[in-house]
């Protein structure tokens, strides 16, 4: 994975050529593909794993995502949100955050005059809709099941005027990406968008690097099926283990999240649904109906990592390559969605403008946009963790009477509530 030699130029030569290659075919790779495949670029797609096809009568999967009327939105443009409703779902019309009883945070759809905050999807089901909309594309290729095994650079001369690495006169540097797979074939290609999770191959090849940490909890995720129905409302109450959540899903149906300590969560793996439906009847709210049975269920460590720039010369970063947050309020897709929009607007407006789309000024101006936003939404979260996170009961006293005056209509709270969705 270094710059390029002659040997290499003649490889991309070779190679089949793309405007834009994507690794990463998830929900955020995937609707990036579809997004810059509506500009007219000729997209590709590398990608290990096929989504299983989806029938109703499959158990619901563990990972599920709270989309945000903004995420929602940009679904919407890209064709897929329509086929998206006919599958299975919940839309949700409220959000309650508390840690003591009497003191609570409620938030509503009616408060800011929309009929909901957003829907609950399965991760899986978002990737199909996506990757269906893409079969329908004469432009976008996927390449699945696929792996990239080495990424070079290589400068091309313009009027023999141009040196290695040295813009020409539009202040692009005249590069090709030339992108191999383990099964031989070679991509070539302007730009590399790394959508490849949080351990992006794209963003290591490119040298960036990353801050962050590893909090010291875990999360799982425990799908169960009620003997009954629930409200449209997502709750969680803060314990001092950590969060306990609810996420409403179809057919009487909700996703738990229990976040605890590391040791404690790999003991609650180990046991039977049996047993692991009685420590819930246990530890989680007395608002949860006692009548429900444990279907399945999934744990992973809580991280936060954030690189520390998001674009080099025809490479960018995009959801969880750029960045993971904690989930504590269900952002992490909804963020990289933004990024998905927002690098699909400076791209068409670069090509509107007849300008390089592929140049450093148009990734610089997408980091703009979304650099600081990201690191907003990543310190509330930091910061709402760790407010909760201490025991010591003036601080507790304190953040509950916070909850409960937050939990007052004002236009401050009104606000609050558009921007964790979107709007």
């Amino acid at each position: 994975m270094q710059d390029g030699s002659s040997a290499e130029q003649l490889n991309a030569q070779q190679a089949t050529q793309y405007d834009v290659v994507i690794v990463g075919g998830g929900m955020v790779g995937a609707a990036s593909a579809v997004g810059i495949g509506q500009l007219g670029l000729r997209v590709a797609v590398i990608e290990a794993h096929e989504p299983q096809a989806y029938t109703p009568e499959q158990p619901l999967d563990v990972r599920v995502s709270a989309i945000s009327v903004a995420s929602a939105n940009l679904l919407d443009r890209l064709g897929v949100m329509h086929n998206l409703l006919a599958l299975r779902h919940v839309a949700y019309t409220g959000l309650e955050t508390w840690e003591l009883d009497g003191f609570i945070t409620q938030f509503s759809a009616e408060q800011i005059g929309e009929q909901k905050l957003g829907y609950f999807f399965e991760n899986r089901l978002i990737q199909l809709a996506l990757w269906q909309q893409i079969a329908t594309m004469d432009n976008v290729d996927i390449l699945c099941p696929r792996k990239v095994s080495s990424i070079s650079r290589s400068y091309a001369q313009d009027n023999q005027a141009v040196a290695i690495g040295v813009a020409n006169k539009d202040g692009v540097k005249n590069a090709q990406l030339t992108i191999t797979l383990d099964r031989g074939e070679q991509l070539s290609t302007k730009l590399l968008v790394g959508a490849d999770g949080a351990n992006s191959q794209v963003r290591q090849w490119a040298g960036i690097g990353i801050t962050g940490w590893d909090y010291a909890q875990s999360a799982m995720l425990i799908n169960i099926k009620l003997s009954q129905a629930i409200e449209p409302v997502t709750w969680q109450q803060f314990t001092p283990e950590g969060p306990r959540s609810l996420l409403p899903l179809p057919d009487n149906h909700a996703s738990l999240v229990w976040y605890d300590s590391p040791v404690r969560i790999k003991q609650l793996s180990q046991l039977s649904n049996l047993q692991l439906g009685a420590q819930i009847r246990q530890h989680f709210p007395s608002r949860l109906p006692q009548d429900f049975e444990v279907v399945d269920k999934g744990s992973f460590p809580l991280t936060r990592r954030h690189a520390q720039q998001y674009y080099i010369d025809n490479a960018v970063l995009v959801g969880d390559a750029a960045h993971t947050i904690n989930p504590l309020a269900g952002q992490g897709v909804n963020i990289g969605f933004k990024d998905v929009d927002v690098l699909i607007a400076q791209i068409a407006d670069a090509i509107g403008n007849n300008q390089p789309w592929h140049s450093n000024h148009v990734l610089k101006q997408y980091q703009c946009k979304r650099y600081a936003d990201n690191q907003l939404m990543m310190s509330a979260m930091d910061a709402f963790y760790a407010g909760f996170s201490n025991d010591l009961l003036p601080l507790k006293l304190l953040r509950n009477g916070a909850l409960k005056l937050a939990n007052i209509d004002t236009p401050i709270k009104r606000k609050v509530l558009k921007y964790a969705i979107g709007l």
